[in-house]
Formats: structure tokens, sequence, C-alpha cells
């Protein structure tokens, strides 16, 4: 086991939009951040404890009750926001206050504290070294650091990885994904031959991507299966 918790843990996750005061299209921006949310409040309804919300002009939080869909919902709206980039801090632990299935919003506790201080770590980061960090980071109350340290360390990887696929490899990685990893359907749907795919998803170092991706959805599956 990779968590031990004496407590009911969920998930908050905190959504701040880079650079969001430079948009130049910034109620646009809003308004399909809100709509991309609605869809994973529905998609997603059976691990929200609270719907995903915008809180303030750049920010958005949700809470989860179980850890096996964080990435998948993480990506989902990375996708469907990009170019727009999106710093996500992940908070594992109590929720101290009554929780509003409706609005993440008014509920209080480490859970939420522990996410905040990742999207902080993230941007501390960011002006300490002047390169764009990792975009994801994850917290956790009463944890030792082994198991945060080492999701951490994957999530740095997964961005190092990110950041240098080229705008095609992009969409074609992405494309792959949404259509369920499959070469040949993800080739038909971008009118392109499979071997295109094939050797984009090799150059951008995919299956790298991929594996880590797997590790840390093992991990966090974890947290739904510990609850007291």
């Amino acid at each position: 086991m990779f968590f031990f918790f004496n407590f009911e843990p969920y998930i908050a996750i905190i959504g701040d939009i880079r650079n969001s005061k430079e948009l130049e299209n910034r109620r646009d921006t809003q308004m399909k951040l809100n709509s991309v949310l609605n869809d994973i409040n529905a998609k997603y309804k059976s691990l929200i404890s609270a719907k995903f919300m915008i809180t303030l002009g750049d920010e958005f939080q949700g809470l989860l009750c179980r850890g096996d869909g964080v990435l998948d919902i993480i990506e989902e709206i990375q996708r469907a926001m990009y170019p727009v980039e999106i710093r996500f801090g992940i908070g594992v632990g109590q929720i101290t206050t009554e929780i509003n299935a409706e609005m993440a919003i008014g509920a209080d506790g480490p859970g939420y504290y522990k996410a905040r201080e990742a999207i902080e770590t993230i941007k501390d980061s960011e002006y300490r070294n002047k390169t764009q960090a990792a975009n994801i980071r994850i917290e956790v109350e009463n944890d030792e650091n082994s198991v945060t340290i080492m999701l951490n360390t994957i999530f740095s990887l997964m961005a190092v990885i990110q950041n240098n696929w080229s705008k095609r490899q992009r969409e074609i990685v992405w494309a792959y994904e949404q259509y369920g990893g499959s070469q040949l359907e993800c080739a038909e749907r971008l009118k392109i031959s499979q071997s295109s795919v094939q050797r984009s998803l090799i150059n951008s170092n995919y299956y790298a991507y991929k594996d880590a991706k797997e590790t840390v959805d093992t991990v966090l599956k974890e947290i739904g299966d510990v609850r007291v």
C-alpha cells in the first residue's frame, strides 16, 4: 500500500490559469472553462463530492472522493482548454466542514490547504527558475514525503516530455488517447497514415509518458480503496 489514512481522505483539485491577465479574450476563456467544467461534472459525477466550478476569474476547484480519475480529469481539461496553460494543485486530506455537492466552495480542511500549497509551490518554482515548471503537483496530509516525492518527480518528467511535443505531435497524441488508443482509428480521424501516427508516438516519447501516467494512476487509485 502506498497510503495509510486514519481519516476519511478527499482529493481537492485547484486549477489556476497561467498568465490569465494577459489573455486577449479573457471573458471567452472563462466561458469556455465554465462549459468544460460542466462537462467534467457530468462525465465524472460518480467520483465528484463537490462539483468543479470557477471560484475566481482565473481559478477553479472541485472535490473528489476517489483518486482513480484524477489524471483523466486533468488531461481532459488541458485538452479542451489548449493552448491556455493551467496549473493543477492536488491536495489529499480531510475536509473538516460540511460539503455542498453542488459547488466546491464553502468547504474547508487540509485537503484544500494542501491543494493550495501545491499551486503556490508551482508558482514559486516558476518564479525562482524563470522557466515553466511541472504544471501538476500533489501534496498529502500527514505524508512522510516518500510517496509525494515520487509522484511529483513523475509529474516533472511528464511535463518535460509534454513541453517537447510539437504542435503536430500534441495533436496526434491527444487524438490517439481520445480515440481509445487505436492507431488506425486515430489515423483515419486525422486523415494521415497509420505509420505517421506510429512514428509520431515514438518520436514524442509518448510511451514513456503513458507508462508514467499509469504509475500515477495506480498510486492515486488506492485512495478510493482506503477510506475509513
